[in-house]
């Protein structure tokens, strides 16, 4: 063959090559992008902020990149998009819990998995935490809390409470206590520098110096044995520690002793408190609903239970299997201005939400209900109570009661933890603003409401 013919040849065969090339990419689907051209990672499809496909078209020499070409801004937008911005980051702690997923585990692996809220959910980094070798296994984290003032954020596990630095994610310090006495869930105090934090379901709590790590003093509760969860007021003064068994202990900060017990008429699961600490709301044993009680008084002064047809024979049933952690329900959550209880309702997969009708009435409005594909185990309220958070990988919207995200690690999974914390940053990557892991209520969000419309306390 001549040279010109094998010039001629070789033409022949790039151009098929690039036609084909050209009618690929124009056959496969273009993935769901939002109004800036970004494909929609973790949001659902329906979305509101990512129905909108016409700005971009994904083709081969313009992939994912939004609206026209033009010279006279082309240089300032490039410019404008790498300056440091401000950002709102979700942190979530694996393994942090498991759901009806077997390989929810195995899934999301170890470390705190960081999430763009503002960019749809999209996956950030994996800050790995535990640094253990394979042959053992990873500790469970059993708490997640972070402080400003110090700009860390802190893991209970069970053996270790773990600080890590939020401007360089490296560990600072990690602590184990005394053998077997380490760590559950805990709170910092409203200045930052402090941490209460359970043992490992023991009958006494630690306070910490949040910088150091280092023990400040113990509070006992010799009452409230297999300690797991608790709370603190808004002002840092009163702390609730609450047990796996029935007997509530409220202490004292200040002088690290207990003040008071309540006494609920079943065993103590996730509890939340009001904006001033006079209320106490707890999931129970044997109840898809919560009891109140009235902290002045020390007693319990109102139950409130779901419609009977809702749960009660299902819950009877020996050969019925429910996935959560022994009880009807292990969720609950205030939003931050007290206008409805959220509860997270294992038996039939949805969330359940009370509306708050003043003077401790709450009822319960089954058209807010929140349907789940997942138990939801865990309900954090995220920043300015726009949206929630539950251990199903759902993203709520708050004042819709719809689900608009889902919580995916780097590989597309759903992630399944009970341990997470809404956070934004200045330009730095200082921390700002957090989250309470436990949805207790926020004064200033409950004074924004009408006096009608507040609880009676």
């Amino acid at each position: 063959m001549t040279s010109r013919k094998l010039l001629y040849a070789a033409a022949s065969s790039i151009a098929l090559a690039a036609f084909s090339m050209t009618a690929a990419a124009q056959s496969v689907k273009s993935p769901t992008l939002d109004t800036r051209g970004r494909p929609c990672a973790g949001v659902l499809d329906d979305a509101k902020n990512c129905l909108d496909t016409s700005v971009t078209k994904n083709t081969p020499d313009r992939p994912y990149r939004g609206g026209a070409y033009n010279p006279e801004t082309f240089v300032t937008d490039q410019a404008s998009a790498f300056r440091r911005k401000a950002r709102q980051l979700i942190y979530i702690a694996t393994p942090g819990g498991k759901s009806d997923d077997e390989d929810s585990g195995i899934y999301n692996g170890e470390g705190i998995v960081v999430l763009d809220a503002n960019a749809h959910y999209a996956f950030v980094k994996r800050i790995p935490v535990q640094n253990l070798p394979a042959s053992i296994s990873r500790e469970e984290v059993s708490g997640m809390m972070a402080s400003p003032a110090t700009n860390m954020i802190y893991l209970s596990t069970r053996g270790h409470l773990i600080a890590v630095d939020l401007a360089t994610d490296k560990v600072v310090w990690s602590k184990t206590y005394e053998p077997g006495t380490c760590c559950e869930r805990g709170q910092v105090t409203p200045d930052g520098l402090t941490l209460e934090v359970g043992s490992n379901l023991q009958n006494f709590h630690r306070v910490i110096d949040a910088r150091t790590g280092e023990v400040k003093g113990i509070i006992p509760t010799p009452e409230s044995n297999n300690n797991h969860n608790m709370s603190m007021t808004p002002d840092g003064k009163i702390v609730f520690d609450a047990p796996n068994g029935t007997t509530l202990t409220v202490a004292s900060m200040e002088t690290m002793k207990p003040i008071k017990t309540i006494t609920f008429s079943d065993h103590i699961r996730p509890l939340v408190i009001n904006s001033d600490g006079s209320r106490v709301y707890a999931n129970l044993n044997n109840l898809l609903g919560f009891e109140i009680a009235d902290v002045a008084a020390g007693k319990v002064i109102k139950r409130v239970e779901a419609p009977a047809q809702m749960w009660k024979r299902k819950w009877a049933d020996p050969n019925a299997e429910f996935f959560g952690h022994g009880a009807p329900q292990h969720a609950i959550g205030l939003t931050p201005d007290e206008s409805e209880i959220w509860i997270g309702d294992a038996i039939n997969n949805q969330i359940l939400v009370y509306n708050n009708e003043g003077h401790d009435n709450w009822k319960l409005d089954e058209t807010k209900s929140v349907k789940t594909d997942h138990p939801c185990d865990w309900i954090t309220m995220g920043l300015d109570g726009k949206r929630a958070y539950c251990s199903s990988g759902d993203v709520i919207e708050v004042a819709t009661h719809k689900i608009v995200g889902k919580l995916r690690d780097e590989y597309g999974h759903l992630i399944f933890s009970e341990k997470f914390l809404d956070m934004s940053f200045d330009a730095n990557g200082h921390l700002l603003r957090t989250v309470n892991q436990f949805s207790n209520g926020v004064p200033e969000a409950v004074a924004k409401r009408k006096p009608s419309k507040q609880a009676s306390n």
